[in-house]
């Protein structure tokens, strides 16, 4: 039986978010013999373990709360919390769900892991059904992660268990809420974009901590088409979902080499992509918000009447650089086509959401919106039509959600794309779930769709009178 002694709890309970804690190990079981690993032949005289929790890295979340010896199974305890992003001053709320902490063991045994305020996250009811995933090796290896299925989640906690096998030399484990895409791969893979003859890199501006707001753009058609990435931080599938479309844009994985369809979008579109809006929150483990609070999906315009109590001005160079950078480019370019790319804690579909509440909804728009989701349905059936968010009532949408703002501000086909923390229920893999591969593999087949939809884009005619009937809009629901 594995036995750990907590020393220091108080200064483990007000540590800030770079904190380690150290777990030693009780004298009197230095010496114990424990059960043999199932990853050995033989019986070993081991030491209890000695257990590290730490999250002082790109993205980390979550301290050390306590440990304790179980009481049966000879199963040790470690119970963690996630720390919340900076106060939202708009939502009047601190955001959390979004955990990545590192697990360094001596010894062996199995360890229960607890999200303890795990209840109290911003989408509690979204832990139903949840996997948190597993690193054994290199963290920085989109591939390397594998899902814990034994993850339930029961009276406010988020558990699941890890066995650890290597006796001699520490053995680590990461854990995360979903595979992360680190600021070190980002600028790996600007780089190789940058790299490219075929497209320009630069930078829109500088975020509160001063990283560049990179934007690549390529393509030489009239039409032109934004598709930005990871607004909210925690929702590291999006940046992968940049990296698929991103990588057949340019033919990255092939010396350069696109394939036809690609040739065909080039010549239509120029592509203004933004991988990542907001890598400050990325790097320090937020949610949602940015450096200082600001929740960038509600920072595309100003609320309440100038002069008033509840105004909000937005976006500011004060509070969301990153919006404002953005939007001052896209008023330069103008926008025919618009994507959102995010991650939803509790729908287990990819889906749209569109812009079905804006004063601008019409009939144009929503048979654009209905053929750009099937085309793109008929290209990677991972994506699906029947399961989204309700539909915002007529002129009831927030002007302050992006891709509201967008299809308002440029009267143009605008929608917020979701991808799952959980598995993809219209192709279920219960064992790798969604992650970064298939985000990828999405991405890459949205060019199909943006094809397939480009003849209507400003189509002043009734062109929606002759679309098949297969591309005809579905409103959707998010019962299912």
């Amino acid at each position: 039986m594995l036995r750990i002694v907590l020393a220091s709890s108080a200064l483990l309970l007000t540590t800030a978010r770079s904190s380690t804690a150290r777990v030693v190990p009780a004298a009197a079981f230095l010496t114990r013999s424990i059960t043999k690993c199932a990853a050995t032949s033989r019986s070993l005289q081991m030491t209890a373990p000695e257990v590290t929790i730490s999250n002082a890295f790109d993205g980390g979340n979550g301290v050390l709360v306590k440990t304790e010896e179980a009481i049966e199974n000879g199963v040790t305890n470690v119970e963690v919390k996630i720390q919340p992003d900076i106060y939202t001053e708009l939502e009047k709320k601190q955001h959390f769900q979004h955990f990545y902490f590192r697990a360094l063991v001596k010894g062996c045994g199995t360890v229960r892991y607890s999200i303890v305020n795990a209840g109290e996250a911003s989408y509690a009811k979204a832990w139903k059904d949840s996997t948190t995933f597993v690193c054994t090796t290199t963290p920085s290896d989109a591939h390397s992660w594998k899902r814990v299925l034994d993850t339930k989640y029961e009276d406010g906690h988020l558990t699941w268990t890890q066995t650890h096998e290597r006796s001699g030399s520490a053995y680590f484990a990461y854990f995360a809420y979903f595979p992360p895409y680190s600021y070190e791969r980002h600028l790996q893979f600007i780089a190789k974009c940058e790299a490219s003859p075929d497209c320009t890199v630069e930078s829109l501006g500088q975020t509160l901590d001063g990283r560049e707001l990179d934007c690549i753009s390529v393509g030489s058609g009239s039409s032109v088409c934004w598709i930005i990435h990871r607004q909210h931080p925690g929702e590291s599938m999006a940046e992968y979902y940049a990296e698929g479309l991103l990588t057949r844009l340019l033919g990255l994985d092939r010396n350069g080499a696109v394939d036809g369809q690609v040739r065909n979008v080039l010549q239509k579109y120029k592509f203004y992509i933004v991988p990542n809006m907001c890598p400050d929150g990325a790097i320090r483990g937020h949610l949602r918000t940015n450096a200082c609070g600001a929740n960038l999906n509600r920072e595309w315009t100003s609320t309440g009447n100038d002069g008033d109590d509840d105004y909000y001005q937005a976006p500011t160079l004060e509070r969301s650089p990153e919006v404002y950078h953005v939007l001052k480019k896209m008023d330069e370019t103008s926008v025919d086509a618009f994507l959102d790319v995010h991650g939803d804690e509790a729908l287990p579909f990819n889906f749209l959401a569109g812009s079905e509440g804006c004063t601008n909804w019409s009939t144009r728009l929503e048979a654009l919106h209905g053929a750009f989701l099937a085309s793109y349905e008929r290209s990677n059936s991972d994506m699906q039509r029947e399961i989204s968010y309700e539909p915002d009532a007529p002129n009831e949408g927030m002007p302050n959600i992006c891709s509201n703002q967008i299809a308002l501000r440029y009267d143009c086909f605008s929608a917020t794309l979701e991808q799952p923390f959980k598995d993809c229920l219209t192709n279920p893999d219960p064992t790798r779930g969604w992650n970064p591969a298939r985000s990828a593999q999405l991405g890459a087949s949205v060019v199909d769709a943006l094809a397939y939809v480009h003849p209507y884009l400003r189509d002043e005619t009734e062109f929606w009178k002759n679309l098949p009937e297969e591309d005809k809009y579905i409103r959707p629901t998010n019962k299912y």
